[in-house]
């Protein structure tokens, strides 16, 4: 208790066993939950202090952005958020602690956190105060001042903390002095929209497929990609993709989705029977029911994944998806995966130009890293001396522009001996450079 606090404590007691169940006490699972939930939580609550900060950005109730005004990723989070706020009421009401801790570390971790933190950072870093980043901002405070509350009865402590934190930087949007003096929150289920939670997990999904591949072919996500392949299963199903499209560019820096309607020639995919799904439901027929799966054509499988559903034996047997396991074969110059019945292909040539990009943006990497380290402002300009390199030359006269946009630098000097520089590290190769404020 002294060491990781009275909230920390409590909430790995209570998210990881219903308080009537047995509990197998492990000291590094409350290290662990202070570092993933309220290590998270408290991240996210210091990117916003910061460039509220930084750009002086106060509440005004009077003058919010309209909901229906705001991003599609502002209106998903808020739908989400209310999603959320109706499920832990509803399990507080239930006595269910343990599921309203779950719920609340899930929507923080992985959906705050994790998709929108991270797809709204450039909205942060403009300079001028757009409604698109006000929007931003009013989007990002009512989640935090959501959780504050909802936390409350686990995690009292913290949640008083961060509501204190964001009500003395907006005084006028609460009057009560702490969490537990407020009214307690009920969900709007008229934010709640269910198709658009619907397309932006498919998004969440076909951007942790394109990761995953990335991962297995050691391809770093900094290196851009030309293209991933996506079948279409139905027209509304690619309707679905297209809305969400730049997102997944965006998460997953790939230039482009190519849709396929007729994947039999391109993607070959093989069907395993799922023996522990089927045992019940085939008994003494198993082998023959094995047999007929590892028989389905690569047109009767493109059927089976958009209908979800395939008889076998003269209709004998309906065969649902989970009932098998589909697994997809990489093409030559290509990584295939599968979730379901959602296959991406991606494209892991890398031309010259991708390189060079590439490259570009890990320089930017190693920079950003370096204005941290000399403990800059995020809104400090710089001058930039970089050794000259023919690893790194012609991708910065390739992408200058774009490199001093992302460092807040005017120039880059490429010179060929650097005194008393710092040392970064691109692809193995050791470079010397200098910056310093303007």
């Amino acid at each position: 208790m002294q060491e990781y606090g009275a909230d920390a404590t409590r909430w790995y007691m209570i998210s990881n066993a219903n308080p009537w169940d047995n509990l197998k006490f492990d000291v590094e699972g409350i290290a662990e939950v202070r570092r993933k939930f309220f290590g998270t939580l408290y991240n996210t609550y210091s990117f916003f202090a910061l460039y509220a900060n930084i750009d002086k950005f106060e509440i005004d109730l009077e003058n919010q952005t309209p909901i229906a005004q705001r991003s599609e990723l502002d209106r998903w989070i808020l739908s989400l958020l209310q999603t959320l706020i109706k499920e832990v009421d509803e399990s507080y009401e239930a006595y269910e602690p343990t599921k309203a801790t779950r719920a609340i570390q899930s929507f923080v971790d992985e959906h705050l956190s994790n998709w929108y933190i991270r797809l709204s950072r450039r909205r942060f870093w403009k300079g001028e105060m757009t409604e698109d980043k006000k929007a931003a901002y009013e989007t990002l405070f009512t989640c935090l001042m959501t959780i504050s509350q909802i936390i409350s009865p686990v995690a009292p402590f913290f949640a008083d903390w961060l509501y204190i934190r964001l009500t003395e930087a907006n005084p006028d949007v609460h009057t009560a002095k702490s969490v537990h003096l407020t009214i307690w929150n009920e969900a709007d289920e008229t934010l709640i929209d269910y198709d658009l939670n619907e397309r932006m997990e498919l998004a969440q999904n076909i951007s942790s497929m394109v990761l995953s591949l990335r991962k297995k072919m050691g391809i770093n996500v900094r290196q851009p990609l030309a293209k991933v392949l996506i079948p279409v299963l139905d027209d509304n199903f690619q309707v679905k993709v297209e809305l969400v499209k730049d997102l997944i560019l965006s998460e997953t820096n790939i230039k482009e989705i190519d849709f396929i309607k007729d994947t039999a020639g391109f993607i070959k995919k093989k069907v395993r029977p799922n023996f522990k799904a089927l045992g019940a439901k085939v008994g003494k027929d198993m082998k023959l029911v094995a047999e007929a799966i590892n028989n389905i054509s690569q047109e009767d499988l493109a059927k089976f994944e958009k209908d979800g559903s395939i008889s076998l034996l003269n209709s004998q047997y309906s065969i649902l998806l989970n009932d098998v396991e589909i697994i997809a074969e990489d093409i030559p110059g290509w990584q295939v995966t599968n979730m379901g019945n959602l296959t991406v292909a991606l494209d892991v040539s890398i031309t010259t130009e991708l390189k060079q990009e590439g490259l570009s943006r890990e320089l930017i990497n190693r920079i950003q890293n370096l204005r941290k380290e000399l403990n800059f402002e995020v809104t400090d300009r710089i001058t930039v001396n970089l050794q000259n390199d023919n690893l790194i030359a012609d991708a910065v006269a390739q992408n200058k522009a774009y490199i001093c946009a992302e460092i807040l630098a005017d120039d880059i000097k490429l010179s060929d001996n650097i005194d008393n520089g710092n040392k970064i590290v691109i692809e193995d190769v050791e470079l010397h450079l200098l910056i310093a404020k303007q």
